[in-house]
């Protein structure tokens, strides 16, 4: 088997055109998917270019490397509205997966239970994918197709995630459900981000992941609470129609009728977790 690990984009870039290779971002995901004695096929190891690396924020917003660690994430000096991104980086399986695990890994391996989707999600994030003819953008939304099936082509990279200036406003939270606290896949999870002034929301964003083929955005809950007051925003949330965006299954985690009555819980929980603290008077 042969092995190679580029330091520059152009020479990662050229070895995925040829084809064949095994594409390796930290390994935890494709390494535990593995049956046999090593990976089939020559492999490609992103993880040493240095196109791909880096937690960033500029004016334009925040760009994650995606050969960035979810320890890179969890330790970089973000806003409060990436506080539910770094939530859900510190509960991605245990230290050492979160030291070896990466940005664009996770986001390629399109599990419907990926800690990083839904925080993403309400960060309007964008994936920046980019081969010999060209680079181009999607919304993470477009790029995950469904469980394990991403947009990526087969001579393209996922070489960063985007959130825009505009989405760094804000409280974000994150929530998630398990068997346990660590190295657990989730039974539900939710983010929310909320810009609140004057005592009532501006704008929300909120998703649900693990209870759908993919991480949903659930849209028309968002438009129901803006304008609400804080003091109402525990009784804002309307848990009927929170289930009825998603589409979760049976599995040996938890039963699809479970799944729709915990996801209205937890979104709950995240607003609450996104509501500025009351003053307190002196």
């Amino acid at each position: 088997m042969s092995y190679e690990r580029p330091a520059d984009l152009a020479r990662a870039l050229a070895l995925r055109a040829e084809g064949g290779r095994v594409v390796l971002a930290g390994g935890t995901d494709l390494l535990a998917a593995t049956r046999a004695r090593e990976l089939r096929g020559p492999v490609l190891d992103v993880t040493g270019v240095a196109e791909m690396q880096g937690v960033t924020l500029s004016a334009e917003g925040l760009r994650l490397g995606g050969a960035a660690s979810w320890t890179a994430v969890a330790r970089a000096p973000l806003p409060p509205a990436c506080a539910g991104l770094q939530a859900a980086a510190r509960v991605v399986g245990s230290t050492q997966i979160q030291n070896r695990g990466t940005v664009a890994g996770n986001l390629v391996n399109a599990s419907p239970a990926a800690d990083s989707v839904p925080p993403l999600l309400t960060l309007d994030a964008e994936v920046e994918l980019v081969s010999l003819r060209g680079t181009r953008r999607l919304a993470l939304g477009a790029f995950l197709l469904g469980p394990r099936r991403t947009a990526l082509a087969a001579d393209e990279l996922l070489v960063a995630v985007h959130v825009p200036a505009a989405a760094l406003a804000g409280q974000g939270a994150f929530e998630k459900l398990g068997a346990r606290a660590h190295l657990v896949i989730s039974i539900g999870m939710a983010a929310a981000r909320l810009v609140v002034a004057g005592g009532r929301v501006v704008s929300a964003a909120l998703a649900v992941g693990a209870c759908s083929p993919v991480a949903q955005r659930l849209g028309a809950v968002e438009a129901a609470l803006v304008g609400r007051p804080l003091a109402e925003l525990g009784e804002a949330l309307d848990p009927a129609a929170a289930a009825a965006a998603l589409s979760p299954i049976d599995d040996v985690r938890a039963d699809a009728g479970y799944r729709r009555a915990v996801a209205p819980e937890l979104l709950r929980r995240a607003l609450l977790a996104c509501a500025p603290a009351p003053e307190t008077a002196l």
